[in-house]
């Protein structure tokens, strides 16, 4: 990790990935400096359980802990109000494809938007200056001289690898990038800190929810959730829905369809008509998909030819092998799973791999 750029802010959430990753760059001779959003204003009913997640009443505590190891490290710390970006950007976002009958990725959203967008945009407005940004995500950037581009990699942890959430970065966001715990594994992360005397960091639970409740249907308005019919791919009804807001493909708990068979999953939503289309698990198994809105990262446009690559549909979802090709259209790729793969959910990211090196990244839109 070259270091001729000597200062960098730190996204700073106060959990033991963003401190250390603080401290390795300070260590290192970085002047470093902590940012934190604050993303909360109360003006969702969001009720106060206790539940880990980023968006919600806990927002207090969760500045004074970032303040906290910005002191612990030994750097200056700003708080940076976010609120109504949140609302406009992420919230807005998740309800209008929920209502679509579709399943967002908030994170991939707060990702490229917030955390890599208006916040570093907000703290420079207030002042700040800093010619690198780095996180505590177990990711890898690289720049690579034969093409010119910058390269998202996966983390040296397989198991914690986060590229997947960072997979609709742009080149000008992954060009001012340091990702300083992407060459180590958890356990090396929380023994280095324990080793600074830092255990309660090391121990502190983590939480990687959305909200900090376990019902996202606060997050909607009076009328969203509209009662309507379970029905089969054939049209048949075998129930009653709470709303469409509730559910995801591939869902099969909360159903509360009886009948003491063959367990119901969820396989698509009409939105239209406000169904939910219920069936049997085999039926959840696809053998591929189409992926709009593209998003090139390694690449620098959609493939001419047809390629091979591995396809992740979802971030605890191993990256499958498949053959991709551009449609027509230009707009839209076509994925053909050498296997096929479960609960494959429009709303949701496919991102394309090539060993470590993320190449694209879509929406999926269907199966195919």
């Amino acid at each position: 990790m070259s270091n001729s750029v000597k200062t960098v802010a730190v996204g700073l959430s106060g959990g033991v990935d963003s401190c250390m990753a603080a401290w390795r760059l300070k260590r290192e001779g970085w002047q470093v400096m902590g940012l934190t959003m604050n993303i909360w204003d109360g003006s969702v009913p969001i009720p106060a359980e206790g539940h880990g997640g980023c968006f919600g009443p806990r927002a207090v505590q969760q500045m004074a802990v970032a303040a906290a190891a910005a002191a612990r490290v030994g750097i200056p710390h700003r708080e940076i109000p976010l609120a109504d970006e949140y609302k406009q950007t992420v919230l807005a976002y998740f309800r209008a494809e929920y209502l679509a009958g579709r399943t967002p990725n908030p994170c991939v959203m707060c990702n490229s938007r917030m955390k890599f967008g208006f916040l570093l945009e907000q703290a420079r407005a207030q002042g700040l200056t800093f010619e690198k940004f780095a996180t505590g995500h177990y990711a890898r950037v690289h720049h690579d001289a034969a093409t010119g581009r910058w390269q998202l990699l996966r983390g040296v942890d397989a198991s914690k690898d986060q590229s997947y959430f960072l997979s609709r970065l742009r080149q000008d966001q992954l060009a001012q990038l340091l990702f300083p715990l992407g060459e180590l594994r958890k356990n090396e992360v929380k023994a280095l800190a324990r080793e600074l005397g830092w255990a309660d960091v090391a121990d502190r639970k983590e939480s990687q929810d959305f909200i900090q409740c376990s019902d996202y249907s606060v997050l909607f308005q009076a009328g969203d959730g509209v009662p309507g019919d379970f029905v089969t791919r054939s049209g048949r009804v075998v129930g009653r829905h709470r709303g469409i807001i509730h559910y995801t493909i591939g869902q099969r708990k909360g159903l509360e369809l009886g009948g003491g068979g063959t367990p119901w999953y969820v396989l698509e939503m009409d939105a239209p008509r406000n169904r939910v289309v219920v069936g049997p698990r085999e039926n959840i198994m696809a053998k591929g998909l189409r992926a709009g809105d593209f998003h090139a990262v390694a690449w620098d446009g959609p493939p001419q030819k047809p390629i091979r690559c591995r396809v992740q549909i979802r971030q605890r979802h191993a990256a499958a092998w498949a053959t991709v090709r551009t449609e027509e259209d230009g707009r839209r790729l076509a994925v053909a799973f050498d296997e096929p793969q479960c609960s494959v959910t429009p709303g949701q990211v496919a991102v394309f791999y090539d060993g470590d090196v993320v190449l694209a990244s879509g929406i999926i839109t269907a199966e195919k």
